[in-house]
């Protein structure tokens, strides 16, 4: 299957930053791997667009990033899961791929690279990893009796069991004993620790870090690495009757893709990773067998590792094998992808669990998109249009409230930075609506529909406008990186289309002498909610019988 990008994946040259803004240096941005035993759902898409908000920021901002997602094709489940479906392993592999990339096109996600742990470049990689550590004499041949999880693809020992299950996903475990290779994990049990509690920000937030402190408190074994009783993975290079286990394989991937072994030009650049942005139930692998990995081959940790909460639905965790999951595609289909991922940014807190409705998502779309935003935008144009042949004027005038929507306009730019430096989405975002809200009140406040009555005014109503229409053009900054077509579609009606978007034109105000705006499709037209609500139960229930007849 051959990566194509899409159309309207931002340049990411050098050159192209330092004409844009100042240049900052690399940043490199990870998602997890995501497991193709079936389509993904808006959990999956959460993580992706918080990934993409952050890699669009950093790009706009004067950063060269890279971006790197990807899948994770190989272990037993998979090999199961294509015997059920009666194709080999990589057909089934490929057809859930296919979709994957669908999705993160359609979503337009700025992804530089898609690494699949089917491609040679990552099989041979991985391959030179496990001769690294087992030449650095951390991996040895051993006998593996312990408590397996298939879903979770995870060796348990029975200490670590809750209530006889698995302590991630709550599933019944089999009791298993084969040949293995083991990693000597417990080795760098002191090395983990001193890393957790010398460098508080590896791990956020401080709720993971302390978890993961007390697991390696309680003691750490050695893992697991190769299976012997199925053969879809990665061959042990110096025992093919093994394969290599999936979080070796796995988690090479945020490496392997930057050439590292073979050619390494992009792993001197980026590495080591800024964030790896990992589900909360993840982070073990991350924040210690990655780094114990990276610490027997004598390579840098990760900058940060950053666990974010779960969306929940029907009072637990979205997952594919529970079936409780929510399209992403048919909520894109129908509302648009500006509006799903703003939703998805601006409702939950970072690191905290989120509730899903799609009752919270249309108040939600109503509120901030429709009423505020949208609603701005048509009442500042058509003003202008109306009361000055949709030519931009000049401000010649200015009081305390000019002054006040000015300062707050030009000043939400740093405040953004500084939210996003937290991945604190929803809070950045509501640095801008207080831009967007300010705005609407200073309309109420300066009432330009009366001072348009009185030619004696016409100076204060030209401020006005002016001053509403900067605001707007700030706005249209500040939202690239979490709404990039919105923002294409603002900079058209503000008269701003061939004016390429600056990061550094949010922190002055006065810019569009001579602009002419132009009406346009409303943003987000205000939805009936109730006949919302029905129509995507409508839908579910479509899905759910389609589902059952297969």
């Amino acid at each position: 299957m051959t990566i194509t990008s899409s159309t309207n994946r931002q340049k990411n040259s050098i050159e192209r930053l330092r004409e844009m803004s100042e240049y900052k240096g690399t940043y490199y941005i990870t998602t997890p791997i995501y497991y193709p035993s079936a389509k993904l759902h808006i959990g999956h898409t959460y993580c992706t667009v918080m990934a993409d908000a952050m890699a669009r920021f950093k790009r706009l901002s004067g950063y060269d990033v890279r971006f790197l997602t990807g899948t994770d094709e190989h272990g037993q489940k998979i090999e199961k899961c294509a015997e059920e479906a009666q194709v080999t392993p990589k057909e089934y592999v490929d057809g859930v791929v296919e979709t994957i990339l669908r999705l993160w096109d359609k979503m337009e996600i700025s992804y530089d690279d898609f690494i699949r742990t089917t491609e040679p470049r990552h099989i041979k990689r991985v391959q030179n990893i496990f001769m690294k550590m087992y030449e650095n004499g951390d991996i040895y041949k051993g006998k593996y009796e312990g408590w397996y999880c298939t879903p979770c693809e995870s060796y348990w020992p029975e200490s670590q069991l809750v209530d006889g299950k698995c302590p991630d996903c709550g599933r019944e475990v089999k009791k298993m004993s084969e040949d293995a290779y083991f990693f000597r994990l417990s080795k760098y049990s002191d090395a983990l620790l001193d890393n957790f509690r010398n460098n508080p920000d590896f791990l956020q937030p401080e709720a993971r870090r302390n978890e993961m402190i007390s697991f390696v408190e309680q003691g750490l074994e050695d893992l697991c690495i190769s299976r012997s009783t199925f053969d879809w993975g990665i061959p042990v290079p110096i025992d093919e009757e093994h394969v290599i286990y999936v979080w070796l394989d796995a988690l090479s991937n945020y490496i392997t893709a930057l050439g590292y072994s073979e050619d390494d030009e992009l792993y001197k650049k980026y590495w080591p990773v800024d964030v790896h942005l990992v589900g909360k139930e993840i982070v073990r692998f991350h924040s210690i067998i990655w780094p114990a990995m990276l610490m027997s081959l004598k390579e840098p940790l990760p900058k940060q590792v950053l666990g974010h909460g779960w969306l929940l639905i029907d009072g637990g965790k979205m997952s594919k094998s529970k079936g409780n999951v929510v399209d992403p595609e048919i909520l894109i289909d129908r509302y648009g992808i500006d509006a799903l991922k703003y939703f998805l940014l601006r409702e939950y807190t970072f690191g905290q669990d989120g509730v899903y409705t799609n009752e919270i998502m249309l108040k939600r779309l109503n509120y901030d998109l429709a009423n505020d935003l949208g609603n701005l935008l048509s009442r500042t144009v058509s003003m202008i249009m109306k009361y000055n042949d949709g030519v931009v004027p000049e401000a010649t005038t200015k009081d305390e409230i000019d002054e006040e929507l000015q300062e707050l306009a030009t000043t939400a730019g740093n405040r953004v930075e500084d939210k996003m430096d937290t991945f604190q989405f929803n809070m950045a975002l509501d640095e801008i609506w207080a831009i967007v809200r300010r705005a609407n009140k200073y309309i109420d406040e300066k009432t330009p529909w009366i001072l348009a009555k009185d030619p004696e005014r016409k100076a204060e109503l030209d401020t006005v406008l002016r001053n509403l229409v900067e605001a707007l053009r700030i706005v249209s900054i500040l939202i690239i990186p979490y709404m990039h077509t919105t923002s294409e579609r603002m900079r058209e009606q503000l008269g701003l289309a061939d004016v390429e978007a600056k990061w550094e034109d949010a922190f002055t105000f006065y810019q569009m002498d001579g602009c002419k705006v132009q009406k346009g499709e409303v943003l987000f037209p205000r939805l009936d909610i109730e006949k919302e609500l029905e129509a995507l139960s409508q839908v579910r229930q479509e899905k759910v019988a389609t589902k059952n007849k297969k």
